[in-house]
């Protein structure tokens, strides 16, 4: 039998602030960035400390693989991250160096978009060689993440509900793209329609679907938004509603308590640990509102079993 592993994908993080001109760099692929923008990033880390992103991931990556051999599926699982060490190319080289033939490779970003999952790809195939790749697209509905997201929501709501003595609405949120990278672009001359980056892009119906269905399996909040957040500062236009622009929403409406739970993100980093917990809890108290946040899914094991899930069926395919 072939010898196969899983791989599991991330954005990357630096480890300390000293590193960030030399991530953002490869995070916008080499594009100079103003000073200023720079300056503003390390502030946000110096914030919070650092981000846990890597340490998390790799924690993941470890229930991932005892989900596996409990299963029957004792197999390797390693990580590779797109922006910083371990970078994708070299994680895929080490692979290859110990003899790995088939590989179920699972990017953490559920939600599907040529954006980011595309760019994920692209940097495991280039380095593929022999090896060959099973690609999960995208998995924005697997029961199983849903479970982990209402799992960290109800205590949440829960508990917020009983202090308050009424039910509290949520704001659900995801990282917001570019406009142009999610505008359908036509097919080239006898290009077909079904090929990677051709066709209308997922990623905007793919939040908020997996909104949908967390709300639907916590029945006990009366109302919820979605709202995209983290928008950036240049490359034209992002995707909206904004946080911000529903928060105003919000409170119009008189609301003056809310849970606020991001479910693009897997685990915490500075999008939750400093856009969520310090950026958006500011400015909804100066509209009155007091802002909650569950726990982010970070050792859930309910997640470790959705990428296992998504893993076996993954390197069955390989059979088939």
């Amino acid at each position: 039998m072939a010898k196969q592993a899983v791989l599991l994908l991330a954005h990357g993080t630096p480890e300390t602030i000293e590193q960030i001109p030399e991530y953002l760099r490869n995070v916008v692929s080499g594009r100079p960035l103003p000073q200023a923008v720079i300056e503003e990033i390390q502030h946000r880390y110096s914030l919070i400390g650092s981000s846990p992103l890597t340490e998390i991931t790799m924690q993941q990556a470890r229930l991932v693989e005892g989900e596996l051999a409990a299963a029957g599926h004792p197999v390797p699982v390693y990580v590779g991250m797109r922006n910083w060490r371990p970078y994708i190319p070299d994680v895929v080289k080490q692979m290859r160096a110990d003899g790995i033939e088939e590989a179920a490779v699972i990017c953490l970003a559920p939600q599907n978009s040529r954006t980011s999952v595309g760019l994920y790809r692209r940097a495991v195939e280039a380095e593929a060689g022999s090896v060959r790749i099973d690609f999960t697209e995208g998995w924005a509905q697997h029961p199983l993440l849903v479970e982990a997201f209402a799992e960290r929501l109800r205590p949440a709501v829960a508990k917020l509900s009983a202090e308050l003595g009424h039910p509290v609405p949520v704001l659900f949120t995801a990282h917001s793209v570019p406009c142009r990278t999610i505008q359908t672009p036509a097919a080239s001359e006898g290009q077909p329609r079904h090929w990677p980056g051709v066709g209308a892009d997922p990623y905007a119906e793919d939040a908020k679907a997996t909104a949908a269905l967390v709300a639907s399996l916590v029945p006990q909040i009366p109302n919820w938004w979605f709202a995209f957040q983290s928008q950036g500062a240049s490359g034209g236009p992002w995707i909206g509603p904004s946080v911000e622009q529903t928060l105003d929403t919000v409170a119009a409406s008189g609301v003056k308590n809310l849970i606020l739970q991001p479910i693009g993100f897997l685990c915490d980093h500075v999008e939750i640990l400093f856009d969520v917990d310090i950026l958006f809890r500011e400015y909804a108290v100066k509209l009155g509102i007091r802002l909650e946040r569950p726990e982010s899914l970070n050792d859930s094991i309910t997640l470790a079993r959705a990428v296992a899930d998504l893993a076996t069926k993954g390197l069955e395919r390989f059979s088939t």
